[in-house]
């Protein structure tokens, strides 16, 4: 095959088809590669998350002077820091704050943030910023959480159900009407999710012209991009 266009023609099997070695194989291999994690910067301040206990709670308050205090503490921020944007991969699925301000919705969510000279001190403020909660009933099964009576989780999503998207390809009943076995299950799997192969951490450089540079494990940098983008109105 000949493929031609735009001034340009390759050669039959040119590439496809052909063995296309990774330009990163050897260094991986070797342990030469160098990760997010094994980057430095001059004068790089360290950073360290404060994450929820809980599955459910409204947070009462967050009080952050103990942390603001402690020498080696550069920043403190919270959900009242934040522009109050709310991110999500989809335009439709956009609930998610940066930092919540009223309310965590998962055991593990983001609650609180410090900036500080080295890891050992962040970890230190961490542990120094007091919240107070109020633990709300949670869901756990997702049959349970679109029941009538369950705990409301958004308040915008009804019987926590955020978007209904229907996705029908073809004659759907002629289909069922021309099958030799129409069969229904409830079928469950196991939790799982795709992941990089290095260890997880993120490194920013801001510069004096407003420029936001990120190095980080993804696996879409353009949604990314384009979340950080909406979150910090940049």
């Amino acid at each position: 095959m000949l493929c031609k266009g735009r001034g340009y023609a390759m050669a039959e099997r040119e590439l496809v088809g052909q063995r296309v070695v990774r330009i990163d194989s050897r260094a991986k291999a070797t342990g030469e590669a160098r990760y997010t994690a094994d980057l430095t910067l001059p004068r790089m301040l360290h950073a360290k998350v404060l994450r929820s206990p809980h599955a459910h709670a409204r947070i009462l308050n967050i009080d952050t002077t103990r942390a603001e205090r402690l020498p080696g503490v550069k920043a403190v921020v919270t959900g009242k820091d934040a522009a109050g944007v709310k991110w999500g991969v989809f335009r439709y699925t956009r609930d998610h704050e940066l930092l919540p301000a009223e309310k965590v919705r998962y055991v593990g969510e983001d609650v609180a943030a410090v900036a500080a000279v080295d890891e050992e001190t962040a970890l230190e403020a961490l542990s120094l910023i007091d919240v107070e909660y109020e633990v709300l009933p949670a869901v756990f099964d997702p049959l349970e959480a679109m029941r009538e009576g369950a705990p409301q989780i958004h308040g915008h999503a009804e019987n926590n159900v955020n978007i209904h998207v229907p996705i029908e390809v073809g004659d759907v009943d002629q289909a069922f009407q021309e099958a030799y076995l129409v069969r229904e299950d409830r079928f469950s799997d196991t939790e799982y999710t795709y992941c990089q192969t290095e260890p997880y951490a993120v490194l920013t450089n801001y510069d004096s012209n407003g420029n936001l540079e990120i190095w980080t494990p993804n696996a879409s940098p353009h949604t990314k991009a384009k979340a950080l983008s909406n979150l910090l109105e940049m």
